[in-house]
Order: C-alpha cells, then sequence, then structure tokens
C-alpha cells in the first residue's frame, strides 16, 4: 500500500520536470537576440521589483555580486540600465531600467504569453483549461514566500 508522501515525492519529480521543459519550450520560442538569459533574468527582475542596488539583485538572481557586477557592466553598455545616487545613502547606486529595456522586457513577456495563450487554446479543452485555472492557484501557495 502506498503511503500519502510516495504520491507527494513522485508530483515532485514530475512538477520540476514539467518546469524545465515549459521553462526550455518558452525560451526556444523566442526570437534571438543578443542578451543573455542571465541579462535578461535581470532586466525581468528589475521590471518587477523597481530600483535595486547590484546586491540586491545578486541576492535575487541567485549570483555573486561580481557577477552580477559584470552583468549590469554589459547591460549598462547596452543602453539598457541606468543608475543613480540612492536618495537614502548616497554610497549605493540604484539601478533602474531605461525606457528602451522597459520596451523589450514588454515585448519579449507578450511574446512568451502569446505563444502559451495559444499553445493552451490549440491543445486543451475547455474543461482542462479550467483544471489548468485551478491549478496555477495550487502552483502559487507552493511558491509563497512565507515559511509555515
Amino acid at each position: 500500500m502506498a503511503k500519502p508522501d510516495d504520491n507527494a515525492v513522485v508530483v515532485a519529480g514530475e512538477l520540476r520536470e514539467v518546469m524545465v521543459l515549459l521553462k526550455r519550450r518558452i525560451r526556444e520560442e523566442a526570437p534571438p537576440n543578443d542578451l543573455s538569459w542571465g541579462q535578461l533574468s535581470v532586466l525581468g527582475q528589475l521590471d518587477r521589483a523597481g530600483p535595486s542596488t547590484v546586491s540586491e539583485l545578486a541576492r535575487a538572481e541567485s549570483v555573486r555580486p561580481q557577477s552580477m557586477g559584470e552583468t549590469i557592466a554589459a547591460l549598462e553598455n547596452a543602453g539598457f540600465v541606468a543608475g543613480t545616487p540612492d536618495p537614502r545613502d548616497g554610497r549605493r547606486t540604484l539601478l533602474t531600467l531605461t525606457s528602451l529595456a522597459r520596451d523589450l522586457v514588454r515585448t519579449r513577456r507578450a511574446q512568451r504569453e502569446d505563444w502559451l495563450f495559444r499553445r493552451i487554446k490549440q491543445r486543451l479543452s475547455v474543461s482542462e483549461q479550467k483544471e489548468l485555472s485551478q491549478a496555477l492557484a495550487l502552483l502559487r501557495r507552493l511558491v509563497e514566500m512565507r515559511e509555515e
């Protein structure tokens, strides 16, 4: 007889695998450009979280501050990120997106969502779409930051 935890182990493994495949598939659908996925991720983080320091971005992206510094330098040189002194602590620099980067982030996000929309409409019945919608609430609970 299977224990309840046995099913959770199987579901965890399958969920991880599906998430990796979904992320890979979305990346494959993206138009080519000269930015790395790491750079695009930083732009997305700045778009979602607003102005941030190099250290804050490094923590959010789980990389070393030195690596993030290199990423930021490349984004600044490309005209996607601008730095200004932090009004609360002039020793810190707050990084923000330029209008060029904001447009790129919105365009790329819309392209990914459009691919997902078309895939959902093509591959899932109306009842399956409802099931997927309900599953999203469960997935959100999994990724909430607070620990219980």
